[in-house]
């Protein structure tokens, strides 16, 4: 069992007189010694009592006030602190042997040497910190100017580094690292004899530096910065103050605290004068960070606890799962737990909870039942303190409110009027209602539905839904009226009739913006739906899942009735078909503007169109004004282009003129010579469909975003360091998951790869990139673990490109598992594999307002030490993300770059 309680005592016999008051009134740190915010924070709503006046509550500085005052360590001047002051080198030796604990050494200072001129109450202070070796008298003697007051003179920053490294009985660690580099822009001016010093407070995060990387050696240092120095470095030594505890909290109300400390409990009492910090804030808290069963410092004063502090969150406690055989007298537990019968004796403390975490008896636990027991590890007797019930087995009819389904795991949570939470199972056999209806599936059953349900042996029987929040259905597009009702046949097969609600959305990939004018409906072929219902039962939300079109391209018209706006076409088979043409037909011809007027005077005869039907309805009609393939070859006698279709026939194109029209995307003048065989085209033709208008060279590209005009839909972007623009406004635009999204949705920094038809870019997409690090890889495939934590396999059939700074090679053998790495697909599949460039580092400190890390800068000459760091940065320890707030001073850390970009951070 580990000790908590400190075992040396200090003196408090001596008499304080006004003027030491006044002295050790120390406390705090500003960007003067140690970089620090000095905002105040109001946030926290605690009631404590302010110690001083000039203290307010929230002051940057104030957890270490209140900790050294709560010790006895400083002491106050008529209730007031002066936090600004600057400290004199007299007051600054006496608060390092208060804080030592070395009162009951101190003597009537008639040694303490004349040429070092003190006040009188200083003297014992100054002949015991002479004896300690808190400092050097002959160092001190050299800097001290004839008739000067050694005592009064303000303590300087370097001065104080060694007065603090010593007080923590490291002086011989600062002599060892006198030599090395301090880090500082202005070393130079930090004196021979205090670098180690310095270096000694860096690494141990006392001190850090003022602004420009500069430690301004011969800087003042107030009253706040040096308790505040003190009190961080309590953290390295164990002075031993007689009314400092630590330990378990083992008891917690309103008005008392008890900790488990040195083999015994010792309790405080809360009230007004207490208060609560963490170990890794600065914040004052409120008494809710205090927790059973987990390690506090508490610092005692008349039987109050002055001072709270959590220095550990975890809990004290192991768990251990077992089966209950039962209950056994003498307040014994009988568990089955890892085949074996184990007794666990428990107490009036032990508390018994059900699985929702509601109080229960002991005598309410059920044989056969799972439960969880979770014992203290501070005591030999490891006493179990909670015994929860994990799973048992439920007979019950009641009501709540449906807080969670969870349709993978087959479950339902319902919180009852109490605000306890059960969670049950359901199977393909429980009955689902509302409005006296059966429900198709519990997907259906949204959060916040009210509900009435049965259980039987914990599986539920029967929900059913009495006042619902929203619920989502599944089904087939039967009809729409207008935009008030909705028909469809649902998952079970039945035809049902919704009303549709005010200002419903639509949601189809791969159209931006959609409407109800762009869903299909059809008895036979009708868009499959998943559909959001309010509690009015009134569709608010529509998402396309599936289309059941059909596509009859290159057709040749052979009648249309504008009358009754029948289209007779013949398919390439030259087999008949007879479509009607709607109000909801889409129509394209070679116009940004069409029209059904304009559609229906170029449907004559031998018109040549590509239809998208359902049934006998035509929903789209595109009348041929190009055919998409594949370039086979070019007859320059017989001026025509011969093209491979998509359909696997070939079509030959005349072309006027001496030689076609060719448009190729980022050249200019291109001729049938830039085009090769297999190359995919589209071929524009003519109004009247007989001849090559342009044949446009379909390429994709991959492209680095630079910047977007949403007004304009114009993009600019690089490729290979060549800068470009273009309009994407005819372009199909989509996500890295496919979705359709805006030109306002893209990201300057966005991978994207279009896709022109000559110079009109056609369609976007922006390019997945995984970040992370290489777990296997091989000629086959390649293994990442990426920054979200998941494991990514990429296959490398399509050829790979591994970039490693300026080198480039197309095989993966100079790839380790140390590698970091982006990780994307070019426009043809092949993988392209970035490899980040590492710096090992030390750190510094974060600038949180240029969002900036900085490092220690390896020599005087190294400007490279400040890096950007954004939302998207990883950082990290292990498996572990972390806050860039939680590195602390002279951390060894890994940043890895893509590019000039800090992408990763990983500390060791």
């Amino acid at each position: 069992m580990a000790s908590y309680k400190r075992t040396f005592r200090r003196s408090t016999q001596k008499a304080v007189s006004a003027m030491m008051v006044t002295a050790m009134v120390l406390g705090g740190t500003s960007a003067a010694f140690a970089e620090e915010t000095t905002t105040v924070n109001t946030s926290q709503n605690v009631a404590a009592v302010s110690l001083f006046s000039d203290v307010q509550s929230g002051f940057w500085a104030e957890k270490h006030i209140y900790k050294l005052a709560s010790e006895g360590i400083l002491l106050g001047d008529a209730g007031r602190f002066r936090p600004s002051d600057s400290v004199t080198q007299q007051e600054a030796i006496t608060m390092a042997v208060r804080f030592m604990n070395l009162d009951s050494q101190l003597g009537s200072g008639s040694t303490a040497p004349a040429d070092l001129k003190v006040g009188n109450y200083f003297k014992p202070y100054l002949e015991l910190a002479l004896s300690k070796k808190l400092i050097d008298k002959n160092e001190e003697v050299a800097v001290t100017k004839e008739g000067e007051s050694w005592g009064e003179k303000k303590a300087s920053r370097e001065w104080i580094a060694k007065i603090l490294v010593r007080s923590l009985g490291k002086d011989a660690e600062a002599k060892a690292s006198a030599a090395m580099s301090t880090g500082f822009a202005d070393q130079s001016s930090i004196s021979a004899n205090a670098r180690g010093y310095v270096n000694v407070a860096v690494q141990l995060n006392l001190t850090k530096g003022v602004e420009g990387n500069r430690f301004d050696p011969l800087g003042k240092v107030t009253r706040a910065q040096l308790a505040t120095f003190f009190s961080r470095g309590g953290e390295y030594v164990n002075p031993g103050y007689a009314n400092v505890y630590e330990g378990i909290v083992t008891e917690l109300t309103d008005s008392k605290l008890t900790l488990y400390t040195n083999g015994q409990l010792k309790s405080f009492a809360l009230d007004n004068r207490s208060v609560y910090f963490t170990k890794d804030s600065e914040t004052k808290a409120s008494k809710s960070v205090l927790k059973l069963y987990t390690k506090v410092l508490a610092v005692d004063k008349v039987g109050s606890a002055a001072y709270v502090e959590v220095t550990d969150a975890n809990q004290q406690l192991e768990a251990v799962e077992g089966t209950l055989l039962r209950v056994l007298p003498n307040n014994r537990l009988l568990l089955l737990v890892n085949n074996d019968s184990v007794t666990y004796t428990y107490d009036s403390n032990t508390s018994f909870l059900d699985q929702n975490g509601n109080a229960i008896k002991a005598s309410d636990l059920t044989s056969e039942s799972t439960v969880v027991v979770q014992r203290e590890t501070f005591t030999a007797e490891k006493k179990p303190v909670i015994v929860q019930v994990k799973s048992a087995l439920v007979d019950k009819t009641s009501n709540g409110t449906v807080s969670k389904v969870d349709l993978t795991a087959k479950t339902v949570t319902i919180k009852a009027a109490n605000g306890a939470e059960e969670t049950f199972k359901f199977d393909n056999n429980t009955i689902l209602l509302y409005q006296n209806q059966r429900l198709n599936a519990m997907g259906e059953v949204n959060t916040g539905a009210s509900v009435t349900y049965t259980v039987k042996d914990s599986v539920l029987t029967s929900l059913e839904v009495t006042q619902a929040t929203e619920r989502t259905v599944t089904g087939t597009l039967l009809d729409l009226v207008g935009d008030t009702l909705l028909s469809y046949t649902n998952a079970s097969g039945r035809d049902e009739i919704k009303r549709l609600a005010k200002n419903v959305t639509v949601q189809i990939n791969g159209i931006a913006d959609a409407s109800l004018d762009d869903l299909i409906t059809d008895t036979k072929g009708g868009d499959k739906v998943e559909m959001t219902l309010n509690p009015d039962d009134e569709v608010t939300k529509i998402v396309v899942t599936g289309r059941q079109s059909e596509q009859l391209a290159n057709a040749s018209v052979i009648n249309y009735d504008a009358k009754t706006k029948a289209l007779t076409v013949m398919d390439s088979a030259e087999k008949p078909y007879v479509f009607v043409i709607d109000d909801k037909t889409k129509y394209t011809y070679n116009t940004t503007t069409p029209t059904l007027t304009g559609l229906e005077a170029l449907l004559s005869k031998g018109r040549r169109v590509d239809l998208t039907v359902v049934g006998s309805r035509v929903v789209n009609v595109e009348v041929t004004y190009k055919y998409e393939g594949t370039y086979v070859s070019a007859n320059t006698s017989t001026k025509k282009i011969t093209m491979l279709l998509g359909n696997g026939k070939t079509v030959e194109i005349p072309y006027q003129g001496t030689t076609p029209s060719i448009s190729i995307y980022g050249k200019a003048s291109a001729t049938l010579a830039d085009i090769k065989a297999g190359d995919p085209v589209t071929a524009m033709l003519t109004a009247n469909q007989d001849a090559l208008q342009t044949l446009a060279v379909k390429t994709s590209i991959q492209f680095e975003v630079a910047s977007m005009n949403t007004s304009n839909s114009r993009i600019r972007a690089t490729a290979n360091g060549v800068s470009s623009e273009f309009y994407v406004d005819q372009a199909v635009l989509l996500g890295e998951n496919g979705g359709a999204i805006k030109v306002s949705d893209l990201k300057a920094g966005q991978t994207i790869n279009v896709t022109f038809n000559g110079q009109t870019a056609v369609s976007l997409q922006v390019v997945k990139l995984t970040l992370g690090k290489v777990q296997s890889v091989d000629g086959s495939s390649l293994t990442v673990k990426s920054f979200a934590g998941n494991v990514e396999t990429f296959s490398l059939s399509n050829g790979v490109k591994v970039q490693r700074g300026t080198e480039v090679s197309t095989n993966t053998t100079s790839l380790t598992t140390n590698d970091h790495v982006e990780v994307r697909k070019d426009t043809n599949g092949s993988v392209v594999i970035k490899v980040l460039t590492p710096q090992e580092r030390k750190f510094s400190r974060y600038d949180g307002v240029a969002k900036e890390i900085i490092v220690l800068r390896s020599s005087t000459s190294d400007n490279n030490y400040r890096f950007a760091v954004t939302a998207d940065t990883y950082i990290h320890q292990g498996d572990t993300t972390i806050s860039v707030q939680s590195l602390q001073n002279n951390d060894k850390i890994v940043l890895y770059f893509n590019g000039d970009k800090l992408v990763e951070i990983e500390k060791q």
